[in-house]
């Protein structure tokens, strides 16, 4: 098979052993129609209403995690990045605990010891909300790999797993995530230095576009080189909306109200 052409799929639970291969093989899987459009509407509201009241208290980070603020196509005042946000909503800690999350566990591996939701580390439940205007804060992100943290805390590299819930279509021209396939297999060498992590935007000829509806979920390996690339579409048809979480396994390191940011959170502020 051409991964350009990759397949979506139906989510099953358990996983069948051919998207457990697929994942092992290319590093990442789309499933389609994981949750419905009331509750992609659902959690849009939720999404306005942590933001109302983070603008209003004028709150900086969450848990040590900045959160990036930008502009919408009005002028109004957004949050572009969310961090932590099932914590401000028990819309979105109840969907955590779905118990299709845990159905993804086996891609892991099979020596993942402690696999789980990481609701209350690594940055949580995030939204990133990108737009494409001349105010906006926030409408690409620099290749990288989620794995980047593991090295700034010093720690090994544990398998991870970062799971995406799409709250809006991707459609042509409008950029969205681009992922390198397989390389969730690559050298330390290649994971630390194939790209400048964040800097560089340029298309890979081996990407793939991962074209989402609102209601899909994907799932990429923690060690997979990704970006987004922005839209080259101005104004309001721009909008994109996900949300991820980490599945993580190993030792637990929970976040708090008194964690430190860490450096390489600072690498956010180059996604405009």
């Amino acid at each position: 098979m051409n991964v350009q052409d990759y397949p979506s799929f139906e989510f099953s639970s358990p996983l069948t052993q051919y998207h457990i291969d697929f994942f092992e093989e290319h590093g990442f899987l789309h499933f389609r129609n994981f949750i419905n459009q009331d509750t992609v509407e659902l959690f849009k509201r939720e999404m306005k209403a942590i933001e109302k009241k983070w603008i209003a208290e004028n709150v900086e980070k969450v848990n040590g995690v900045p959160i990036k603020y930008g502009y919408d196509v009005d002028g109004t005042k957004i949050v572009q990045r969310f961090s932590f946000s099932s914590q401000h909503s028990d819309v979105l800690h109840e969907f955590l605990q779905d118990p299709r999350f845990h159905s993804l566990y086996p891609l892991l591996g099979s020596n993942a010891q402690n696999p789980r939701i990481g609701e209350n580390e690594k940055d949580g439940l995030v939204i990133n909300h990108y737009i494409n205007t001349d105010v906006s804060n926030f409408s690409r992100m620099g290749w990288h790999t989620d794995c980047l943290r593991d090295v700034f805390y010093g720690k090994k590299i544990m398998p991870m797993l970062n799971v995406g819930v799409h709250l809006t279509n991707a459609i042509e021209n409008n950029g969205g995530l681009r992922l390198l396939p397989g390389t969730h297999k690559q050298n330390l060498v290649n994971l630390l230095f194939k790209k400048r992590y964040f800097f560089d935007h340029e298309p890979d000829k081996n990407e793939v576009a991962l074209m989402t509806k609102a209601g899909d979920l994907t799932i990429h390996d923690g060690r997979l080189w990704h970006r987004v690339a922005q839209s080259s579409i101005i104004g309001e048809v721009s909008r994109r909306q996900v949300m991820y979480v980490p599945v993580i396994c190993g030792e637990y390191a929970i976040k708090h109200k008194n964690s430190k940011t860490q450096f390489y959170q600072r690498f956010t502020k180059l996604g405009k």
